[in-house]
């Protein structure tokens, strides 16, 4: 390849840092691919490479030659010839070739490789020293401050301990200092149970503080370690739930009291990961914190910090005590105020109502959380989050509707959540016999109907054919725009779909004419007159 213009440096130089984002050296196979892709490169198996648009082209010489384009602007939509999928070794082959016009390959590979260095690293240490903690520590006895004092000792001792721990160093370092938490757990198996409810609702906190003093980036926390803060909740739900099947001991209640008003931060800091610390908090005072008085104190202490501070996690925790005092009014009106801000938390009130099959109560809830779900799913970053979303939505409510035959609420939420509700919306029509509604679906969606379910058609040419009409229409145009030989043998199978309706609704007429327009709006397609013909459409 001639020497890289200067005007191309910067880009391989960004190219260079997005592949260090694209491929992580702590996952083993991304560490096997490049290796492989330096193998090639040093080995001098990378050919014909030209720069040119933004793209670097180059051919590679593996077990067969393959052709490589090089997206230095979209790294991640790079192409190779060869059967692997995603970035292979050889577009890393020909990454390697094209920055090494511009700066160090090996310095590239020895700044890519830090991490995993890192993590070993910290792994090694955050263990000795848990070890040297476990010396001179053994199991704790029953005693809120001190469990508490403990567990901040060692959270900065093992956390903290390399000063500023990067982001993918966390997960390592806190299963360490998981370790020792359990290692410093009183001996009695009740006791034993509380210490960790309180060990993991403190540690929760801690990880917020790291993350917060270390200023980790949401993209760093979302990569690295937010999996840590859903795995507390889930240990949390589990040990609470064992702590519920027996009666608890009297001397339980001072360690629940102190529990309770420590949990004050999960909605009173200002923090991020507002969804992490609303969900705890609303499983603790579903789960752990049931006394009225507790529940009443707590309402008016949340007033008290929104007046002061107007955030919104303190207004969804008010809402959540007028949820457990049965004050669903006051609920309610909290949750309009908050508009879409709330519907993601409206699953958890949602769930608990339809769990115990309130469905008086549970009604007006789903009434506003359809009015919710529309600006609410445009507002999410990317096409994953929204169908998951909608999935929980669906999840959360279809069977509301279905004991209560609000099928009209149902429809209208499936509406809302298109296209992400498309097969259960598609599935609901058909069933209900709707099949007007679901023609008119598929014509929205623009699905070919070659991919629409067989049976359906089946059916729909025996009970309804004229709903199919469109349907067809569409496909054989969407196939004719394709315009090439395979797509165009496919647009004469629909036509004579078309055909076969139109004579059993006595339409022949209606084909005659639609036939005639076609093929004189595509006389300039021969390929197209060609294969009409030998289906045997003209003429026949």
């Amino acid at each position: 390849m001639a020497s890289i213009p200067m005007k191309y440096e910067e880009l391989l130089q960004a190219a260079a840092a997005d592949l260090k984002a694209l491929l992580w050296s702590e996952r083993i196979e991304d560490e096997k691919i490049v290796q492989k892709g330096l193998l090639l490169y040093r080995q001098g198996l990378v050919s014909k490479a030209k720069l040119e648009n933004d793209f670097v082209t180059a051919s590679v010489q593996d077990v067969t030659r393959v052709h490589v384009e090089l997206d230095l602007n979209f790294l991640n939509l790079s192409t190779c010839s060869c059967p692997t999928d995603g970035t292979c070794r050889h577009i890393l082959a020909v990454f390697f070739y094209a920055y090494s016009q511009v700066g160090s390959v090996a310095e590239w590979v020895e700044d890519w490789r830090q991490p995993a260095k890192e993590k070993k690293s910290a792994e090694t240490w955050g263990l000795q020293r848990a070890k040297d903690l476990l010396k001179t520590a053994g199991a704790l006895q029953p005693d809120y401050d001190s469990w508490v004092s403990s567990f901040r000792e060692d959270f900065d001792s093992i956390m903290k301990g390399t000063k500023n721990p990067k982001p993918y160093l966390v997960p390592d370092l806190f299963q360490v200092y998981s370790r020792k938490l359990k290692a410093s757990a009183p001996v009695k198996q009740e006791w034993k149970q509380l210490y960790y409810i309180v060990a993991a609702i403190h540690s929760f906190q801690q990880l917020l503080n790291l993350s917060r003093e270390l200023d980790h980036q949401e993209a760093d926390i979302n990569r690295h370690y937010r999996h840590l803060f859903f795995s507390i909740i889930d240990e949390i739900e589990e040990l609470v739930e064992k702590l519920s099947v027996h009666a608890m001991p009297f001397a339980f209640d001072e360690f629940i009291a102190r529990l309770k008003d420590d949990c004050i931060y999960l909605l009173a800091e200002d923090f991020d990961l507002e969804f992490e610390r609303t969900h705890l908090y609303v499983v603790l005072w579903t789960k752990l914190y049931k006394k009225k008085g507790w529940r009443e104190q707590e309402t008016k202490k949340l007033q008290e910090l929104y007046e002061q501070t107007h955030t919104v996690p303190l207004l969804l925790g008010s809402a959540h005590q007028h949820i457990m005092l049965r004050d669903d009014d006051r609920a309610l009106k909290i949750l309009q105020h908050l508009e879409e801000e709330a519907a993601p938390y409206m699953l958890f009130w949602l769930e608990m109502l339809k769990a115990s099959k309130d469905w008086k109560r549970m009604g007006p809830f789903v009434d506003i959380f359809a009015n919710m779900l529309q600006g609410y799913i445009k507002e999410l970053h990317d096409t994953y989050a929204r169908m998951e979303f909608t999935r929980w939505a669906l999840k959360a409510v279809s069977v509301y509707c279905i004991e209560n035959h609000k099928f009209d609420l149902y429809e209208k939420i499936l509406v809302q959540t298109l296209p992400y509700s498309y097969r259960i919306y598609d599935d609901f029509l058909f069933e209900q016999k709707q099949y007007d509604k679901w023609s008119d679906l598929q014509v929205y969606i623009g699905y070919d109907i070659s991919s629409l379910s067989n049976d359906k058609l089946k059916a729909l040419q025996k009970e309804e054919p004229t709903v199919l009409l469109p349907l067809y229409h569409q496909s054989v145009q969407q196939q004719i725009n394709l315009k090439n030989r395979s797509s165009y043998r496919v647009a004469v199978k629909h036509l004579k779909k078309l055909r076969t309706i139109y004579k059993k609704l006595k339409r022949e007429d209606d084909w005659q004419q639609f036939l005639s327009v076609l093929l004189e709006n595509t006389k300039r397609l021969r390929a197209f007159q060609e294969e009409c013909e030998r289906g045997k459409l003209i003429n026949a």
